[in-house]
C-alpha cells in the first residue's frame, strides 16, 4: 500500500514578503562580504582550470538558509538532547515543533531573495520549510553577486563548471546562508552497497546452518576438492533466516519491535516487494506482515534510469525490507524510494523522512567514497540529520564494502553518509551461526578469494575482493562521544559491526528476471547492506523496550562500549574461511559451477582488534543491547 506520491514542490517565493516590507533592503556594492564556509569542493582546489566558463552560460543552484538561532544554536541543542544525563536527554520535538523553532523566518527568506535579484539571479521557488532556495542566472551574476568566477575543469571524466574560490556574500546576509549547491556541474550518483542481483541464484552445495556440510567433494559427490592450507573448509551456507539471526543476536527475546517504525530509503521501488516480501516472511517463519505494516512512499516520477540501474537498487530494497523484518517481525515499516541514485533525489528523499516523522529510525545502505563528497551536499545533509535528531530519530548507514577503499579509489578513505558525527555507521562481521542457533565465533567481515586451478587440485589466490569499509574520515574530527574509545583525532568509523560477509550472508526472496522467466526465488546476498537493516530491526527492539524513542544513537552506543552489550570481535575464527560453489551463469549447472575459497577477516589495511576497531566499531550487539542502560 502506498501513502501518496512524493516530490519536492517548489513554491513561488516570497514577493508578497517584500511587498510586506519583510525583507531587508538590498546590500550595495560597497557592502563588505563574507567567504562561506563548505561552498567550494576540495577537488577544485587540486585542479587545472580550462579558462572561464562562458560569462552568458547559465548556472542553477540551490542557497540553503541557515536554521533559526544559527547551526551551532542547534548542534548544541542536538547534543543535549542525545547525550545520556543531561536534563534535555530524549526530550524530542514533534516534527511541527521543530519547524516552529528551527526554520528559517520568511524575513531571513525574504532578505536573501531580495539580495539576491538585486544581484540579477532569480528565485524560482523554495523548497518547503524554507529549507532552500532555487535559483538560476548567468554565470557573469553568479560571479559577480559571489565575488568568484565560475570556471571550466575537466573531473570525474566530464567537463563540468565550478565557482574557483568559496562564495562571498554581504555580511549581513552570511548569518541567513547555510551553504551554496549546485555551481559546482559534477553529476553525482550515489552507490548500493548489495551487489545487483537479476536473475541470480545460489548453487548447491551449501548448508542451511553454518559447518553441516564439509567441502570434501564437489556436487557430483565424487570429485574431490582440496584441504586449504591443509584443512577441509565448511560449505558457505545457503543463507541465514529470520529465526537464526533472531535467536543469535537477540536470545529469542520476547521483544518483536512492536510500536515501532523503522524508515528505510534506497532510490526507486521495487514492484513486487509486498508479495516478495509477504511469501518470504511466510516461508521462513517471520510472521506475514499486517495490513498497513509495509508502506511505500515514493517520488512521483522516476529518473535517470539508465544511469542508476533499478533492478539493483530493487534488490537492495528487496534486502533492507527482508532484515529489518526478521529481526523485528513486529515493527512497522516504511519505504521511500528516491526518484533516482542522484545525491539531490536522495537528500530530498531524507527530508521527506524527517518531515514526516513517522519513524523512530531510518536505515540507508547507500553512499560514496568521501573523495566525491562535496561541501556543500555534507552541510544538507547534515541539516537533514540535525532535525532528525531532535526529532529522536536515529540514522544507521552501512559503512560501505570496499574496506578501506584503497584498491578501488587508489586512496586509503572513508564513505559518506556513514562518516558524519551524527549518523551510525554500520560495519561488518562473517557469522558462524551453528544449529542451535548460537554464535560458533564471530570474526571481522575481509575477503580474499582463492579459485579452485584448473587441475582441480589446489586454490589459486586472486587477492582482495571485499570488506566492511571504516578508517579514519577526511571530513570531520573525533565527536565527544568517541572519546576514551577511539584513540585516534578523526572520526572514526564504524560504531558497530553485524553480520556482512555474502558469504555468511542472508537467505532472501525476491521477483526476478531469469532466462526460462520472471518469477519468485531465493538466494543469499550480503555487504553492510545486510548490517545496517540487522540493528536496525535489533534496535527496533530495544526501542519498544524503552518505550520511547532512542534519538541519536552513537552517544548511548559508546557509553555502552564496555558494558556487556556488545561483543567484542577479535581473535582467530575456527576455519579460515568457507568453500563457495557458484554457478557460472548466475542461475544454473548448465556452463558449470564455480568452486572458490572466501577467506575470513582479511580487510585491506584495516583489522579487528581488542575493544574498538575500523572493521566492527565497539563490537557486535548482543542481547544485552536490548536492555543495555542510557549510559
Amino acid at each position: 500500500m502506498k501513502i501518496g506520491k512524493r516530490s519536492l514542490t517548489a513554491v513561488t517565493v516570497v514577493g508578497a514578503l517584500v511587498a510586506a516590507g519583510a525583507a531587508a533592503a538590498p546590500a550595495s556594492a560597497a557592502t563588505p562580504k563574507r567567504r562561506l564556509a563548505h561552498t567550494q569542493n576540495t577537488w577544485v582546489q587540486h585542479s587545472k582550470a580550462q579558462g572561464n566558463a562562458s560569462a552568458k552560460g547559465t548556472s542553477t543552484f540551490r542557497v540553503y538558509l541557515a536554521p533559526r538561532g544559527g547551526l551551532d544554536a542547534l548542534k548544541a541543542d542536538v547534543a543535549k538532547v542525545s547525550t545520556p544525563g543531561t536534563s534535555s536527554y530524549r526530550h524530542f520535538l514533534s516534527a511541527q515543533q521543530y519547524h516552529a523553532q528551527y526554520d528559517p523566518t520568511a524575513a531571513s527568506a525574504a532578505s536573501v531573495t531580495q539580495w539576491l535579484r538585486s544581484n540579477d539571479l532569480k528565485v524560482t521557488g523554495t523548497a518547503a520549510h524554507r529549507r532552500y532556495l532555487s535559483v538560476t542566472g548567468t554565470n557573469a551574476a553568479v560571479n559577480k553577486a559571489f565575488s568568484t568566477t565560475i570556471k571550466k575543469y575537466q573531473h570525474d571524466g566530464r567537463s563540468v563548471q565550478a565557482n574557483s574560490t568559496p562564495v562571498a556574500v554581504p555580511s549581513s546576509i552570511a548569518p541567513l546562508i547555510s551553504t551554496v549547491s549546485g555551481l559546482d556541474t559534477t553529476p553525482r550518483k550515489v552507490t548500493h552497497n548489495a551487489a545487483p542481483s537479476p536473475g541470480f541464484r545460489n548453487a548447491r552445495p551449501c548448508s542451511r546452518f553454518y559447518g553441516q556440510m564439509a567441502a570434501t567433494n564437489q556436487a557430483d559427490g565424487r570429485t574431490p576438492l582440496p584441504k586449504f592450507k591443509g584443512k577441509t573448509l565448511p560449505y558457505a551456507v545457503c543463507g541465514y533466516t529470520g529465526p537464526q539471526y533472531r535467536a543469535a543476536y537477540e536470545g529469542n527475546s520476547a521483544l518483536n519491535g512492536s510500536g515501532v517504525t523503522v524508515a528505510i530509503t534506497d532510490a526507486y521501488a521495487s514492484p513486487t516487494i509486498v508479495k516478495d516480501s509477504n511469501t518470504y516472511a511466510t516461508n521462513h517463519g517471520d510472521g506475514a506482515y499486517r495490513t498497513g505494516q509495509l508502506i511505500q512512499s515514493v517520488a512521483g516520477k522516476f529518473t535517470k534510469q539508465k544511469d542508476c540501474n533499478p533492478s539493483g537498487w530493487y534488490g537492495e530494497e528487496t534486502l533492507d525490507v527482508e532484515a529489518v523484518h526478521a529481526m523485528a517481525p513486529g515493527a512497522r515499516i516504511v519505504y521511500y524510494g528516491a526518484a533516482s541514485c542522484y545525491d539531490n533525489d536522495l537528500l530530498d528523499t531524507l527530508t521527506n523522512v524527517v518531515d514526516d516523522n513517522l519513524a523512530s529510525l531510518v536505515t540507508n545502505s547507500w553512499g560514496d567514497v568521501e573523495e566525491n563528497s562535496t561541501a556543500d551536499s555534507v552541510a544538507a545533509y547534515e541539516q537533514v540529520f540535525l532535525q532528525g535528531a531532535m526529532q529522536g530519530q536515529g540514522f544507521l548507514f552501512s559503512s560501505g564494502d570496499a574496506g578501506d577503499d584503497l584498491a578501488s579509489t587508489g586512496i586509503k578513505q572513508t564513505d559518506y553518509p556513514t562518516s558524519d558525527p551524527y549518523v551510525t555507521s554500520v560495519g561488518g562481521t562473517s557469522d558462524a551461526i551453528g544449529q542451535a542457533g548460537t554464535f560458533l565465533f564471530q570474526t571481522g567481515w575481509g575477503t580474499n578469494k582463492y579459485s579452485l586451478s584448473s587441475d582441480g587440485t589446489s586454490w589459486t589466490p586472486l587477492g582482495f575482493t571485499s570488506g566492511a569499509g571504516g578508517g579514519q574520515s577526511g571530513l570531520f574530527n573525533r565527536p565527544s562521544y568517541q572519546d576514551g574509545v577511539v584513540s585516534s583525532a578523526y572520526r572514526s568509523i564504524p560504531d558497530v559491526g553485524l553480520d556482512a560477509d555474502p558469504t555468511t550472508g542472508m537467505l532472501i526472496g525476491q521477483t526476478q528476471a531469469f532466462s526460462d522467466g520472471t518469477y519468485y526465488d531465493e538466494y543469499r546476498l550480503g555487504g553492510t547492506s545486510l548490517a545496517s537493516p540487522l540493528f536496525a530491526g535489533l534496535t527496533a527492539l530495544r526501542t519498544q523496550k524503552a518505550g520511547t524513542r532512542l534519538g541519536a544513537l552513537n552517544p548511548s552506543i559508546y557509553a555502552n562500549a564496555t558494558s556487556g552489550a556488545f561483543t567484542d570481535v577479535k581473535g582467530t575464527p575456527k576455519d579460515a574461511g568457507n568453500v563457495r560453489a557458484d554457478f557460472a551463469n548466475q542461475q544454473d549447472a548448465s556452463n558449470g559451477i564455480l568452486y572458490s575459497v572466501r577467506a575470513f577477516n582479511l580487510d585491506s589495511s584495516l583489522a579487528i582488534a581488542k575493544g574498538w576497531d575500523d572493521v566492527t566499531g565497539v563490537g557486535s550487539p548482543n542481547p544485552g543491547w536490548l536492555t543495555a542502560p542510557a549510559g
